[in-house]
């Protein structure tokens, strides 16, 4: 089967899926699905080829309206973009960088395996630190007299690390935090120590002192054996992913650290450096760096005139202290790239979900369908064909759970880095198969929940009217209901792809979007190889490291060398990273994450199985899936054909009476973002029918069971793809590349 150049440089794959499959042996036959017998009448009806809408109802009728109540109106089709919605967006202020030669961290169970390791790795708090250097009064007394730097060390069981600049102190010492340290030091920290302490209902109205700090020496571990035991608890699957820091890579952070606060003094600009254990340094600078519209057009005007008619660093060294905001900023990443200590420093880019909100039966073994009432609209799970249950467009997910009797299993792990999730969604609170996430979002603006990052996934909303999202859009909901967060088979509502797999929220978009900076980490914390840390500073490992991580969001740039760094060192460790081509009708080479390496990249399907019209193509595409199209209706339903999931929306309608119902919990979208956790679904349901297959194997049977595709499915008009080629029939049909084929999980041959 052919392959792309993307896709053959990725895997290096050698041999055929099928060979692969024959190399390793059976796995254990799993039980069979014990409410076959439970299933209605009516379900079995329709299958067999009897009246649907009569069947629909019947089903409708057995359940109350809020368990099959949903949105979706076919909207008028829209194609061009509005040019303020193309531009890549990032926040001022903020730049994440890496050390240049730093050394590799070490996996966590080579040093449980030896001990006489922990000599040579970092198991404290100082594997993560932060330095703060709050406002203008504090740099310049740090100008003046550098020896204000002041080292707090805390305990592991405490805090995280903390370097500030105080002006009050004039020599090194070794501190602790009695209070709460800030999350975020962009503001000044007695406000922002009183806003979180306030929302915690310590405090009503009286206002709180800054954190005081008081010297204490606080001694090292001298031995192998001590420092071993200040490792985190881990189960064995944290352990086989985990990473610690070398004391080599620590000091090269240390080298860079200086660096930056050379620059920061150079430009007199305030500043706060985060480091972690991944490389990975988060450098904000300038007190008012809040988020990307904290500024006013006219100063950010002024910044943009300036940068485009050429800038001379040092003379805004000269005179920094008034500098524009963004020219500070491009200074201080010029100067940074400069001293080569740095492998790669770059903008903190602003990303956003991919979700468009603008516009009879043969002889055989009784298929196994969900009794789910909505799940007859979900046209997306259904075997792919024109007869009646089928969809042209359908990825075969029934084909799947019928013929290899599996419908997933609790060992697999799905994170979803989203918005997070509906907690009190109907189909999801009861839910067995959603389990413990983590809220990533560092900027408590741009978290809409009042405050920053923690153990709560919860999705608050992200209604965001200077970006035309005047609704919440509950995005991770809907993506996480495809993969199967929801209860499904319990007579309520829709179905998801794999019934029975665990699925870890991670949040790391809020309100407009979500840094780079936040991504990266929850990359690296959904993966499992990295800590996060709760109100204590004690660490918190995710306790499910995801075999597969689904990134239904995008920015349209090419992949950002953070981004780059943070997909590889966790599908290094065998974790298969998914993501959304976009819906901006561009190449993904142009596109993040999409067009980053090691990633499945999925482009967006209509219900006839052609490319949507909304979808990145391109050579990087490997794979087309149902994303949906909300301005047809080819299966003549009277709906819609977006892919219809669990999230809460409003303007409803009732199926059974046609009635209006103000609020709803299962809506229909369209977008790559519903296309990319199809694949993920997918790749979950192989997994789980056969754990024995790596990282390669799994990509390999997945991609040998898609449906080749004629070139007529994936073009569109000239007109609206600059750049594309055009067909030979016709000059004004352009072919846009969309992957090997579509998704069909029938064609997957996995022998017991």
């Amino acid at each position: 089967m052919a392959r792309t150049a993307k896709w053959v440089k990725r895997t290096a794959l050698t041999a055929s899926a099928l060979t692969l499959i024959g190399l390793v042996a059976c796995d254990r036959q799993e039980e069979r699905l014990n409410r076959i017998g439970e299933l209605g009448d009516a379900v079995l009806g329709q299958l067999g080829g009897e009246d649907v809408t009569n069947s629909d109802q019947q089903k409708y009728a057995s359940v109350s309206v809020e368990a099959r109540a949903f949105a979706g109106t076919i909207l008028e089709r829209t194609v061009r973009v509005a040019e303020d919605e193309t531009s890549p967006r990032f926040v001022i202020g903020s730049i994440v960088a890496k050390p240049a030669a730093l050394p590799a961290s070490v996996e966590m169970s080579a040093v449980m395996a030896e001990p006489e390791m922990a000599m040579d790795v970092v198991v404290n708090e100082q594997s993560e630190a932060k330095i703060v250097i709050p406002d203008q009064k504090t740099l310049d007394e740090a100008v003046i007299d550098p020896d204000v730097i002041r080292r707090i060390e805390l305990p592991a069981s405490k805090r995280r690390a903390i370097t500030v600049v105080d002006p009050e102190q004039r020599a090194q010492t070794r501190a602790i935090i009695l209070e709460d340290a800030p999350v975020l030091p962009r503001a000044p920290l007695k406000d922002r120590v009183y806003q979180k302490r306030v929302q915690r209902g310590i405090e009503n109205e009286q206002e709180i002192d800054p954190p005081v700090a008081r010297s204490v020496r606080i001694p090292l571990p001298a031995t192998p054996e001590e420092r071993m035991a200040q490792l985190p608890k881990l189960n064995p699957k944290v352990a086989e992913r985990a990473l610690i820091l070398p004391n080599a890579a620590l000091q090269r952070q240390l080298v860079a650290e200086e660096r930056i606060i050379e620059t920061a003094t150079k430009f007199q600009v305030a500043a706060s450096i985060q480091r972690s254990r991944s490389g990975q340094m988060v450098i904000e600078i300038g007190s008012d760096a809040l988020n990307p519209t904290n500024f006013t057009e006219a100063v950010l005007q002024q910044g943009r005139i300036a940068l485009e008619r050429g800038v001379e660093c040092d003379e805004v060294a000269a005179t920094g202290e008034n500098a524009n905001p963004l020219v500070a900023m491009d200074c201080v990443i010029r100067d940074l790239r400069a001293t080569g200590d740095f492998e790669y420093v770059e903008k903190d880019w602003f990303y956003e979900h991919q979700m468009i909100r603008h516009p009879g039966q043969s002889e055989g073994p009784v298929t196994i369908t969900p009794n789910d009432p909505l799940f007859g609209l979900q046209w997306h799970y259904k075997s792919q064909g024109t007869d009646a249950g089928q969809s042209a467009g359908g990825a075969g997910f029934v084909d799947f759970w019928t013929q290899q009797e599996s419908q997933g299993s609790s060992e697999v792990v799905v994170a979803i880095v989203d918005t997070g999730l509906q907690m009190d969604h109907p189909d999801i609170v009861g839910s067995a198969n959603v389990v413990q996430g983590w809220d990533m979002v560092s900027d408590i603006d741009v978290a809409n929940d009042g405050d920053g990052r923690d153990g709560d996934a919860n999705d608050p909303g992200d209604l965001c009217p200077e970006r035309n999202v005047f609704a919440n859009t509950y995005h991770g909901t809907h993506v996480a209901g495809i993969v199967g967060a929801g209860s499904t088979n319990n007579s309520d509502g829709v179905a998801g792809g794999a019934w029975n797999v665990k699925i870890v929220p991670v949040r790391a978009l809020g309100k407009c979007g979500g840094k780079l900076s936040d991504i990266n980490d929850a990359i690296r914390w959904a993966a499992g190889t990295i800590p996060e840390f709760n109100e204590l500073g004690e660490e918190v490992w995710n306790d499910n490291p995801a075999d597969i991580i689904n990134l239904s969001l995008g920015l349209f740039k090419t992949c950002p060398a953070s981004m780059q760094d943070a997909i590889d060192s966790v599908t290094e460790r065998g974790v298969i990273v998914v993501a959304a081509a976009g819906n901006k009708g561009v190449p993904t080479d142009f596109f993040a994450p999409a067009g980053c390496n090691n990633v499945v990249t999925v482009a967006g399907g209509d219900a006839r199985g052609h490319l949507a019209p909304y979808s990145n193509y391109g050579t990087a595409v490997d794979i087309l899936a149902p994303g949906g199209d909300l301005t047809r209706d080819d299966d003549g339903d009277g709906n819609p054909d977006g892919v219809l999931s669990t999230k809460t929306a409003e303007n409803c309608a009732d199926p059974l009476t046609g009635s209006s119902v103000e609020t709803c919990y299962y809506a229909y979208e369209q977008g790559t973002s519903m296309a990319t956790p199809h694949v993920a679904a997918a790749l979950a349901l192989i997994k789980s029918k056969r754990p024995d297959l790596d990282q390669t194997q799994l990509i390999n049977t997945l991609m040998s069971g898609i449906q080749p595709i004629a070139e007529s499915q994936c073009t569109g008009l000239c007109t609206q793809y600059p750049g594309a080629i055009s067909t030979l029939e016709d000059e004004d049909i352009c072919l846009l590349p969309c992957g090997a084929g579509l998704l069909n999980l029938a064609e997957v041959d996995l022998p017991d």
